[in-house]
C-alpha cells in the first residue's frame, strides 16, 4: 500500500514538494550559517518525495545519544527556524491538509502534509525513518528511560 500511496503522491504533486525543499536547501547551504537549515531542508525533500511508509523521529531517540542537532545548538537552531520558516510553512501544510480531508480520497494525503507540518516546524536533529523502525526505536527509548527513573 505504501509504494501505491508514494505512487500517487508524486504524481499528485509531490515531487514539485520534494524539488522545492532541494532548492531551498542548496540556497541554505550557499553560507556556511545556513548548513544546519541545508540539512533539514534535504530531509524535509526525502520526506516530501516519499513520506507514505516513513515517518521522522529525533536522532537522539534513534540512536540513543545527543548529537549536535539533538542538543543546544540544535534547538537554537530549531527556534531560529520557527520564527523565519517553521510555522509559515506548518501552516501551509495543514492548511493543504484540511483542504485535502475535505474529500475521501484526499484523507491519506491530508495525514502525509500533516506529518509534514510536525517536521517543518522543529526540523533540525530530526531524520526519516521507516515506520516500524521508529515505534522501535521510541519503545527501545521508553524503556530506557523507565529504567533511568526506576533506578533513581
Amino acid at each position: 500500500m505504501t509504494i501505491i500511496g508514494n505512487i500517487l503522491w508524486i504524481i499528485c504533486g509531490g515531487w514539485i514538494s520534494a524539488l522545492l525543499w532541494c532548492i531551498f536547501g542548496a540556497l541554505a547551504c550557499i553560507s556556511i550559517v545556513g548548513l544546519p537549515w541545508g540539512r533539514a531542508c534535504f530531509v524535509m525533500a526525502g520526506f516530501a518525495f516519499m513520506p507514505f511508509g516513513y515517518e521522522s523521529i529525533s536522532r537522539e531517540v534513534l540512536y540513543g545519544r545527543k548529537d549536535i542537532g539533538t542538543g543546544v545548538p540544535g534547538t537554537i537552531g530549531n527556534v531560529v527556524w520557527f520564527i523565519f520558516a517553521g510555522l509559515w510553512i506548518a501552516l501551509g501544510h495543514i492548511g493543504t491538509a484540511v483542504a485535502q480531508a475535505l474529500t475521501i480520497i484526499g484523507v491519506p494525503f491530508a495525514w502525509q502534509h500533516i506529518k509534514m507540518a510536525e517536521l517543518a516546524i522543529f526540523p533540525i536533529g530530526k531524520t526519516i525513518v521507516p515506520c516500524e523502525i521508529a515505534a522501535e526505536a521510541r519503545r527501545r527509548w521508553a524503556a530506557d528511560e523507565f529504567e533511568r527513573v526506576r533506578d533513581r
